[in-house]
């Protein structure tokens, strides 16, 4: 867990233009410590996971590496938790529903703490500038907080050099009831905000990918667009899978005793 001095300062913001949903965090109490009842489960949880129930799908006659998940935890192998919210987008509020990507495109989704703080803008500018490269692989990324759309839109009218977000390439979702984060097990039920989760949906509505780090540690947008292209080479070839650090153009490798011994023997 980040310290007490590391989570206050994250969290904090002397912008004036910051609304309740904001505000009323700046003096945030000590990170808590999870047990396995809470929402967010700790460390020492997960070896519950182990015990899930799965049952593996197989796309065709071979052998196949995609497993669909039977419970709630963990959410990847499951349907994503479907939503529709008010967003931000191009300085106009609009809805924003998760199920009508389903069918049509992969979605990027991905939480953050707070609007007017620090590491928060480093991402949402990140992804922002790539959004190009995710279009061009069929993806649309959404940002989600528990601020307002008014705290959202304040954000996105001020200028990046002094710690705004400019205009974005993609929506930003206000999740003021906290229900989203909550499906997506990201909250922090003591402080009413999210951790950094980033969950990559595929076009069936299944997760396929998440991540969650704590406050104070940003994501990468190289390794989120990396796995997504992993993903995709795998669907698009169910009966091959990607060894570590796999990009597009590299080696795959057969996931059977003999076909796995053709990829070791090259490198």
């Amino acid at each position: 867990m980040a310290s007490i001095v590391t989570s206050t300062a994250l969290l904090s913001s002397s912008n004036p233009r910051v609304f309740a949903s904001a505000s009323a965090s700046s003096d945030l109490p000590k990170l808590p410590s999870f047990s396995q009842s809470t929402i967010v489960p700790s460390s020492s949880s997960f070896n519950g996971l182990r015990s899930c129930n799965t049952s593996v799908s197989r796309i065709n006659k071979s052998r196949s590496f995609v497993v669909r998940a039977s419970s709630e935890v963990p959410l990847v192998g499951n349907k994503a938790p479907d939503f529709e919210a008010e967003a931000v987008f191009d300085q106009e509020f609009i809805k924003v529903k998760l199920s009508e990507y389903i069918g049509k495109k992969y979605v990027i989704l991905f939480f953050y703490p707070l609007d007017f703080t620090f590491v928060c803008p480093t991402e949402i500018t990140a992804f922002s500038d790539r959004y190009e490269e995710f279009k061009n692989v069929n993806t649309e990324i959404l940002g989600v907080s528990i601020d307002s759309v008014f705290s959202h839109l304040a954000w996105v009218q001020t200028d990046r050099k002094t710690g705004g977000l400019g205009d974005l390439n993609y929506p930003l979702i206000s999740d003021v009831t906290k229900s989203i984060s909550k499906s997506y097990n990201v909250l922090i039920p003591d402080q009413g905000i999210a951790l950094r989760g980033l969950f990559i949906i595929d076009k069936d509505g299944v997760i396929q990918h998440s991540t969650i780090n704590n406050l104070a540690i940003g994501r990468s947008v190289d390794e989120t667009l990396r796995t997504l292209q992993a993903l995709q080479y795998v669907q698009e070839n169910p009966d091959e899978v990607c060894p570590a650090g796999w990009k597009p153009g590299d080696k795959s490798m057969k996931p059977d005793p003999k076909g796995s011994k053709e990829y070791f023997a090259s490198i």
